[in-house]
């Protein structure tokens, strides 16, 4: 029998499932551009409702994880590493894209998870 290649997988599902409550500064959705050896941090802009749900700032409706009508970034960040990008998010002229420490080490370890795909070449998912 192989040992399982993550053991941790358990905990790190159980602590996906905790309730997380979302930045008010909105959230990110990180890519890869392999061609350009890059990776794209687009920041988009959200409110949060009375329930703690995302919603849009413009329109007051819920933001749908799957799905829904294209949304424009309020702004796109770039850079070869997650080090990189992380200083670009934090540090320097403002203003920040964050305002949660928990939402900064999210970043932090998508960014690192983006790095390792765009060094090994595999398709990067964010979680």
């Amino acid at each position: 029998m192989r040992p399982d290649p993550n053991p941790h997988r358990s905990l790190d599902e159980h602590l996906s499932r905790r309730f997380i409550a979302l930045d008010p500064e909105g959230y990110f959705l990180i890519k890869v551009d392999a061609l350009a050896g890059e990776l794209i941090a687009e920041h988009y802009a959200n409110a949060i409702d009375e329930r703690g749900l995302a919603t849009d700032p413009e329109s007051g409706e819920v933001l749908s994880c799957r799905g829904g009508d294209p949304r424009v970034p309020r702004a796109t960040y770039r850079g070869r590493t997650a080090k990189e990008l992380g200083i670009a998010l934090t540090e320097g002229e403002g203003p920040h894209p964050l305002s949660r420490l928990d939402h900064a080490l999210y970043l932090g370890r998508e960014l690192q998870k983006a790095e390792l795909c765009l060094l090994l070449g595999l398709t990067y998912v964010q979680d």
